[in-house]
């Protein structure tokens, strides 16, 4: 039976923006997609091309074929590599295969990639900021030789790291807390004055804007909802900086994994999405919302976004080349 809409309880929505996509996973998802286009199916994609199910079912259901390493890929297929970058020796055994290769880094993450391979030139030992595991720090690390490297995590690394030689720099992974980073980085430069810092800020502007969102409609909101993977480092950022403004968070997929009773006393709810979550997984949450309140929206906008990424030469029409 229908509850009719006079008789559900009230709910004041506020919606962060900008939220949602970036320019590198748009420009990531349609490189598979035109490269299907081009090609025609299957188009192998080496790891998640970006971390979100729903993106990838999508593309699983028009021909992209995901798989965890390249030889899992045929001889004579198409191969694209993932938004988080990957290590060096990816695309030189692709080439060494004679594997059509399509690389879908975001290009800020190969602006890192190009910034460490100057510091080892240089002489420099790199401290770099990111989290063990995540594959855009795997990606970063395959670009230098693996002893001109060091994974720094937390503060408290920053403060025992002990590096090989005295000329240092730091970088840091695009995805990261602006706040956790800035105070490793502070602890960095503190014990070593002469480090080299990268040329303008590695932490992308697509991460940093939805952190600003976050923090500005976080201390209105009683409850507040990130859309995201369980494993998409800026999605977990997310949700960190709203608990950080004392606000309880949620990371989910999608609308199925609304937990409603953690929701019973809510009336003002926060809602984001990370920067691999599409925008029609916050209209479906919207659409769930509806079922059950009388839901206003307002939408707090803290930055426009204007970003477009050129996708490869090889995808392009002779008109947009």
């Amino acid at each position: 039976m229908t509850v009719p809409t006079s008789d559900l309880p009230p709910l004041h929505v506020l919606i962060a923006a900008p939220r949602g996509f970036c320019a590198g996973v748009e420009r990531a998802i349609q490189i598979v997609e035109k490269a299907i286009e081009h090609y025609g199916a299957p188009i192998y994609v080496r790891h998640e091309i970006v971390h979100n199910k729903f993106v990838v079912d999508g593309l699983k259901a028009r021909g992209a074929v995901f798989v965890s390493e390249l030889d899992e890929v045929p001889d004579g297929a198409h191969v694209i590599f993932s938004a988080h970058g990957v290590p060096k020796q990816v695309p030189e055994t692709a080439t060494a295969r004679g594997l059509a290769w399509l690389d879908a880094t975001c290009p800020l993450v190969s602006k890192v990639h190009r910034q460490a391979e100057r510091m080892v030139a240089e002489g420099r030992h790199i401290l770099f900021v990111g989290h063990a595991g995540h594959p855009e720090v795997i990606g970063t690390f395959g670009q230098v030789p693996a002893n001109r490297m060091t994974l720094i995590e937390t503060v408290a690394d920053a403060e025992s790291v002990m590096p090989p030689v005295a000329a240092l720099g730091f970088l840091t992974q695009t995805t990261l807390s602006v706040d956790d980073t800035a105070a490793i980085v502070a602890t960095l430069q503190r014990r070593f004055p002469a480090i080299s810092s990268p040329r303008g800020e590695d932490i992308c502007y697509a991460t940093s804007n939805r952190q600003e969102a976050v923090k500005a409609i976080a201390q209105q909101c009683d409850y507040l909802l990130v859309l995201g993977a369980q494993n998409s480092s800026n999605s977990k950022r997310l949700r960190e900086v709203a608990e950080r403004e004392g606000t309880v968070a949620e990371l989910i997929a999608r609308a199925d994994d609304i937990e409603w009773n953690r929701m019973a006393d809510t009336r003002t709810l926060g809602l984001t999405a990370g920067a691999s979550a599409p925008e029609v997984l916050v209209q479906e949450v919207l659409d769930a919302l509806r079922q059950r309140y009388t839901v206003t929206v307002k939408e707090v906008t803290t930055a426009t976004e204007d970003v477009v990424f050129k996708l490869p030469r090889a995808l392009l029409s002779p008109q947009t080349a």
